[in-house]
């Protein structure tokens, strides 16, 4: 019985090799060979599960005293199937991005593409920020404008009734004006930045 196990296990080994060697060139095959070559993968996978059952059966026949060892075995190729199994749907899953990509049009050269993109973006983004730079220095000088209007009055024309005739009227004019001037800008910079 363990020559039939142990050609089981000759036929397993070549086997996994040669599914091993398929699993690692699916990615880098053309679409229509990477289909026959999934299809075949899966075949010679589906014979691998039946050599471990045929493996597996054999094992159950060994003496209890001779079982120990074979059955270590068996635990190494189970193992052995399962990491098949997960490189191959990781393969699968490759080639299935790479169909997806040819799908949407997307030629490999995404990160380019991206890249591209991004410069475009943080240029716009850089016009943005010196836009509203330009806005916040209109509203400094107009705050400048408005604080300068105050310190006439401090100086010694606050008691003349001119002077205070004139901060009035320079009041009613500049103030309503900088919140004019300071809403414009603030609804432009928005417009520009989309908020």
């Amino acid at each position: 019985m363990s020559s039939d196990f142990e050609g089981y296990e000759q036929d397993f080994a070549v086997l996994t090799a040669e599914i091993t060697s398929k699993i690692s060139r699916v990615p880098r095959l053309p679409p229509d060979e990477k289909k026959q070559m999934v299809a075949n993968v899966e075949k010679q996978l589906e014979e691998a599960k039946e050599l471990l059952e045929q493996m597996d059966l054999e094992v159950r026949e060994i003496p209890p005293q001779s079982r120990g060892m074979y059955s270590n075995r068996m635990r190494s190729y189970k193992q052995e199937m399962g990491k098949l199994e997960t490189d191959f749907k990781r393969s699968r899953i490759a080639y299935s991005d790479e169909v997806r990509n040819e799908l949407l049009g997307d030629d490999g050269n995404s990160s380019e593409n991206q890249l591209i993109k991004l410069r475009e973006e943080r240029a716009h983004l850089l016009d943005n920020t010196e836009r509203l730079e330009r806005s916040s220095r209109r509203l400094e000088a107009g705050y400048q404008i408005a604080v300068e209007t105050e310190f006439p009055l401090a100086g010694g024309r606050r008691d003349s009734a001119e002077g205070v005739e004139n901060f009035e009227t320079r009041e009613r004019l500049n103030i309503p004006l900088l919140v004019q001037i300071w809403r414009r800008q603030s609804d432009e910079a928005c417009r520009y930045l989309k908020c």
